[in-house]
C-alpha cells in the first residue's frame, strides 16, 4: 500500500487562512487552472493525484456520485470543483 501523493504548496503571504485540499487527474486543465488560482493568491493547498490508488480510493469515498475533477474541500468542507473555488476566491 502506497503512502499516497500529496503536494502541499507553500502560504509566502499572510491571510492565507483557508485549509484547501485538491484533488486533481492527469491532463486536467481545471485542475491546473485552479493551482495556478490559488498559487496567484498565495493560498496554500494540498493537491491530491487520484492517479494513486490510495488517493482514488478516498476520492471515491469522500464523494461517491462525483466523476469529475478537479473537486475541493476548504476547512473539510466540499465546495466543488473549479469554478465554484473561483467564487470563492473572488469573494475574499
Amino acid at each position: 500500500m502506497s503512502a499516497g501523493f500529496y503536494q502541499t504548496r507553500a502560504c509566502p503571504s499572510k491571510g492565507c487562512d483557508l485549509e484547501i485540499e485538491i484533488f486533481t487527474g492527469p491532463n486536467c486543465a481545471y485542475c491546473v487552472a485552479a493551482k495556478k488560482l490559488m498559487d496567484g493568491r498565495g493560498q496554500e493547498y494540498v493537491e491530491k493525484d487520484i492517479t494513486d490508488e490510495d488517493i482514488l480510493a478516498e476520492f471515491r469515498n469522500r464523494l461517491p456520485r462525483q466523476n469529475s475533477l478537479p473537486q475541493l474541500f476548504v476547512d473539510g468542507e466540499h465546495i466543488g470543483s473549479y469554478e465554484d473555488l473561483r467564487l470563492l476566491m473572488t469573494d475574499r
